[in-house]
């Protein structure tokens, strides 16, 4: 199934979204960078290797080609083979999910649970999926095992991107997590505060809400006050 949302289809369309300023953390290997794109898509960079997250929805024209491109799921507003193409050099390694075969039918597939080493860098796929919301009775949105989130580790740095979920077990019980990125947004995953309710319990050092678009970003951080997990909303859109 593909979203098919006015909102995402123009914002492929528009150019304009360019990548938002790097954001910046230490690591016992030198520093990283992350970079917000737009919605669900970011670079991460690091030791002269370019990591691209759902490069679906934004513009990509004046980022250097990836080393790794790294598909959480097969909705358009994250699988995008035209700018996956654009992006892609000679030794790139697309991780995906086995969903996505068709779409990349040279990706590296990773199933929820593996854990796969590129370098320097560690990739962990984990579960992402819904737990009661879907297009119909009986239906999910996302169902269990299709995607990936991904837990990615660089000199001891532990990044934890969600995808497309819901407050699921898996990654309530996620452990020693530095950075996360969060969803948020109906009816495709979850509202603020059952996201906030999943980060309180997995209590990561620095959240970023992303995949927010008509969420109300202010309930997300005043739920997480108190906490002692640094909230920072940055501008996806």
């Amino acid at each position: 199934m593909k979203i098919s949302t006015i909102a995402f289809c123009l914002a492929l369309a528009i150019p304009g979204f360019a990548a938002k300023p790097a954001e910046e953390f230490k690591t016992r290997a030198g520093t990283l960078k992350i970079t917000p794109i737009m919605h669900a898509a970011l670079t991460i960079e690091a030791g002269g290797q370019e990591i691209v997250v759902d490069p679906a929805m934004g513009d990509y024209s004046a980022l250097p080609k990836a080393d790794v491109i790294l598909i959480t799921d097969i909705h358009g507003d994250h699988l995008a083979p035209a700018q996956i193409a654009k992006l892609r050099k000679a030794g790139t390694t697309i991780i995906i999910p086995g969903a996505a075969q068709k779409d990349v039918p040279d990706g590296t597939v990773m199933k929820n649970g593996e854990t796969k080493t590129i370098g320097a860098w560690t990739f962990e796929a984990v579960p992402m999926y819904n737990i009661k919301r879907g297009p119909a009775e009986g239906k999910l949105f996302h169902d269990k095992g299709r995607g990936n989130g991904y837990v990615v580790t660089y000199g001891g740095l532990r990044i934890y991107l969600s995808g497309d979920t819901e407050n699921i077990p898996e990654m309530r019980a996620l452990k020693n997590i530095d950075v996360a990125f969060v969803c948020m947004n109906l009816p495709y995953t979850m509202t603020p505060e059952e996201a906030a309710d999943a980060v309180k319990a997995f209590h990561p050092k620095v959240v970023y809400p992303y995949h927010y678009m008509g969420s109300d970003l202010k309930v997300f951080e005043n739920a997480l006050k108190g906490t002692g997990i640094d909230v920072r909303i940055r501008d996806w859109y």
